[in-house]
């Protein structure tokens, strides 16, 4: 295939407009006949389904640091039959962990480099005006393998505002690709994890449709199409190994965190994915080969959860005789109990001893590298996986034998390593690629 250019949309932090450009452009450029193939760079659940929602094409995440470069290749796959790809990175442009992994640091920088795509830098210009330009100038020379195609001035108060950034963009002969006034109303909504999921938004089209206005209105469309770079794609392609041949997927608004890329690899290596909704009071389908439980927000949902008597004795039954695994939110509903902000216990599967609890915060954040010392569904004891921890919850209660040993990004020792109790497996850990 002829593969498709690329952008990249990226930013100096998070926070400054990267998601309302990103899904702006994606539907503006759409409205103008291109097919967008969305990405996102790192570990994101929340974004892609935002991209899908703009663009018809589901969003695939690509990761410098948890994807080996050909599983990278394989991934822009999703690219067949599109015009351009965009990618929205995470943070800021060269932001990842302090020692680098096998691939790279996580940092969307690194991405670029790879695949060769320039960067549509977001600056947020509130604040100061000629200094955008530094801090442009800043970003295009902190390194030569990574091009910035030029700068989107956010939160532009007026004319004369943007008259002095460009000044200083000009200066430090950096391109100016278009302003973007104050606007409010455009704010995605947020809760304690990031933004509230794609499908729980209510005038989810509405809203994107203003984005795109917002941008068509404000940026020179055609500019930033002609920045595209041609793709220098690794080759290779992605190794996913399915957990099973018949999958029940428990799929719903408190589980619903599962990387694209798995579901898409386990489906092309032949697998076949059953869903089945726990809110719904629904088990899995017993003739599934395995079950398995993403993560989510299963701590809004605790009361109805405790309360799926259905749900909780059919996975109780499906575990007697076949593997069940949970990912983080998954995990925490085949516990025991789990502890809500109020301190209320709502009583799980019980599958595993683990007891889990929101009653008082703390956040756990980052890359991690677990080898197996049990197995799970796909993988055998031994096996190294690369994947991301990000939730809020700690872990009051956790008796059974450990899955895994869990080192962050820089080696360090993860004190949680998942448990496992008969054909009952989890972890907090999700699962992104098997590095051995």
């Amino acid at each position: 295939m002829t593969f498709p250019p690329g952008l990249i949309i990226s930013a100096t932090g998070s926070g400054v407009g990267k998601t309302t450009l990103s899904l702006g452009l994606m539907r503006a450029l759409g409205r103008q006949g291109q097919v967008v193939q969305p990405f996102k760079g790192g570990p994101d659940y929340i974004d892609p389904g935002f991209h899908t929602a703009a663009t018809g094409r589901r969003s695939i995440n690509l990761d410098s640091w948890a994807m080996p470069r050909a599983m990278v290749g394989g991934l822009l796959s999703a690219a067949e039959g599109a015009d351009l790809c965009v990618l929205e990175g995470a943070m800021g442009l060269f932001d990842g962990v302090a020692m680098p992994g096998q691939w790279g640091t996580g940092a969307v920088a690194d991405m670029a480099a790879q695949l060769g795509w320039p960067v549509v830098l977001v600056i947020d210009v509130s604040g100061q005006a000629q200094t955008a330009g530094a801090v442009a100038r800043g970003f295009a020379e902190m390194r030569t393998d990574v091009t910035i195609a030029g700068v989107v001035a956010n939160k532009v108060a007026s004319p004369r505002h943007a008259a002095l950034v460009d000044q200083g963009l000009a200066q430090a002969g950096v391109k100016c690709l278009g302003h973007l006034p104050r606007m409010k109303g455009l704010e995605m909504p947020e809760r304690h994890l990031g933004l509230v999921q794609a499908q729980e938004h209510e005038r989810l089209d509405a809203m994107i449709e203003a984005m795109a206005d917002f941008v068509a209105q404000n940026l020179d469309l055609a500019q930033i199409l002609a920045a595209a770079g041609p793709t220098r794609r690794p080759v290779g392609r992605a190794h996913i190994r399915p957990p099973g041949q018949r999958i029940a997927l428990a799929q719903d608004r408190a589980f619903s965190f599962v990387y694209p890329h798995l579901v898409q690899g386990w489906q092309a290596a032949g697998a076949e994915i059953i869903p089945f909704s726990p809110l719904a009071d629904e088990g899995p389908d017993p003739t599934a080969d395995i079950c398995w439980l993403p993560g989510g927000y299963p701590e809004l949902y605790a009361g109805a959860l405790a309360g799926a008597q259905q749900f909780k004795a059919r996975l109780r039954a499906f575990a007697s005789h076949n593997r069940v695994h949970g990912e983080c939110g998954g995990y925490m509903a085949m516990g025991t109990a789990l502890i809500d902000k109020d301190g209320v216990r709502h009583e799980m599967a019980g599958l595993l001893g683990l007891v889990s609890s929101y009653h008082k915060r703390k956040m756990h954040l980052g890359y991690r590298r677990a080898q197996l010392l049990q197995s799970l569904p796909g993988y055998g004891a031994g096996a190294t996986l690369a994947g991301h921890e990000f939730h809020f919850s700690s872990v009051l209660e956790q008796p059974d034998a450990p899955l895994a040993h869990v080192v962050d990004a820089n080696g360090a020792v993860v004190a949680e390593t998942g448990g496992c109790r008969g054909l009952a497996s989890g972890s907090y850990f999700h699962l992104i690629s098997e590095i051995s």
